[in-house]
């Protein structure tokens, strides 16, 4: 399935791991941050200099750690870059054809940020439910 096809965050993934981590979730989607903000950079410098070897660690640790936040297109681009990475390495080539993924990686990981903020963010206001409003017990129009 290409890329753009895979849904940015899968919200039960992220829930389950919100929940399994507890209070220290905060402190470890801020390392995530980190983490992938210096993968990103490494990948796009090895990129730059060609460096099939150099491009395989940042991107094997960016794919799982995006899995375990429920971020799967972030993850399935790492995953392509670490497994073309390996490839080239075998078989001794240069990885241009990496390009687009490479390109797009800060980008996506960039709009999969924004939603898991937002999402994370006790402060952020959440939307409203739509449906039927339920009156309290014992408040409601006799009937």
């Amino acid at each position: 399935m290409p890329e753009h096809a895979t849904e940015l965050v899968d919200w039960n993934d992220f829930a389950r791991t919100r929940t399994e981590l507890g209070t220290a979730f905060m402190r470890i989607l801020g390392y995530f941050r980190e983490d992938g903000e210096k993968a990103i950079g490494t990948i796009e410098q090895a990129f730059r200099d060609r460096d099939a070897v150099s491009l395989v660690r940042p991107a094997h640790t960016l794919k799982g750690e995006s899995a375990q936040f429920g971020a799967h297109r972030l993850s399935s681009m790492a995953e392509e870059i670490e497994m073309v990475a390996r490839r080239c390495v075998e078989f001794r080539e240069s990885p241009d054809e990496l390009i687009e993924t490479v390109v797009a990686l800060r980008p996506c990981f960039t709009e999969t940020m924004a939603l898991l903020d937002r999402d994370a963010n006790p402060l952020v206001a959440r939307r409203p439910t739509f449906g039927r409003r339920v009156e309290p017990q014992g408040f409601g129009r006799a009937g």
